[in-house]
């Protein structure tokens, strides 16, 4: 699979025509959501299939970045060649802000490694997003027992890296628009010291798409916000992965710092 983004960074040009549906539904937060319902519903009809794979994937998360950019949106990407040059499966620890990051990160990360989630195990079951979900073999945990949780994550994390796929951790378990360094575990460092294989911190600020208000999921859109996503360095992993934690938070906050992120 040929990398979506060659080299370092990418930064959406500017002179990118505006979508019909902005004029269409005057600029509302509907205008974003009708291309992203469209392509979950293509993404799940080739699910129900059997033909929902890695390259698949990786091209419904390149069709909603360039459906955002029709509606304003503007990223910021940097750090791929981390991604590119490090050897082996990772373990990507990534800040949660919104559902933007669940989507765009595929798009990302796939075309240079093989790569599933953490996942709340509901999902698994959605109408929608099940069959999706279902397809990615990702690690299902409950959010309900952190005990349970953490035994599944380092069981089954260790054998998808032990196969040769990375796995994307949110350790905050869920969305957050603030950033506060005690909600972000060090389950990802853990989990790296477990399988033997680096781990490389994420940041990203996605708060374009709003995830508060009566939809969660589907929040005010802030079109004025540029949206970012930074790969640090991956990292070897001693004993139990703190000083790494610290390291991985360290990054995360500098960098929603200098983005101008609200800070918990």
């Amino acid at each position: 699979m040929d990398d979506l983004f060659p080299g370092d960074s990418y930064s959406t040009p500017e002179g990118i025509p505006r979508a019909m549906s902005e004029r269409l539904l005057l600029g509302s937060r509907w205008s974003v959501y009708s291309h992203f319902i469209a392509t979950i519903l293509r993404s799940r009809s080739l699910a129900r299939k059997g033909l929902y794979d890695d390259e698949a994937w990786a091209m419904s998360s390149l069709d909603v970045i360039r459906d955002l950019e029709r509606c304003s949106a503007r990223f910021r990407i940097e750090g791929l060649d981390k991604v590119r040059s490090a050897e082996g499966p990772l373990v990507f620890a990534s800040n949660h802000m919104s559902t933007l990051e669940t989507l765009v990160l595929p798009g990302l990360i796939r075309p240079m490694k093989p790569v599933t989630y953490v996942v709340k195990s509901k999902l698994m079951k959605g109408f929608f997003w099940g069959p999706i979900m279902r397809s990615r073999d990702p690690i299902a945990v409950s959010r309900t027992d952190p005990r349970a949780d953490l035994e599944i994550v380092l069981r089954e994390g260790q054998a998808r890296l032990a196969a040769g796929i990375s796995v994307i951790i949110f350790p905050q378990g869920t969305r957050t628009e603030s950033w506060k360094r005690e909600g972000f575990n060090s389950l990802g460092a853990k989990l790296a010291s477990k399988a033997g294989v680096k781990v490389m911190p994420v940041a990203i600020k996605t708060d374009y798409w709003g995830s508060s208000g009566l939809f969660r999921g589907f929040g005010p859109v802030h079109r004025e916000l540029p949206i970012h996503i930074e790969f640090g360095e991956a990292m070897e992993v001693s004993g139990r992965g703190k000083a790494e934690h610290e390291l991985c938070l360290d990054f995360i906050e500098s960098r929603l710092r200098s983005w101008g992120a609200r800070m918990g």
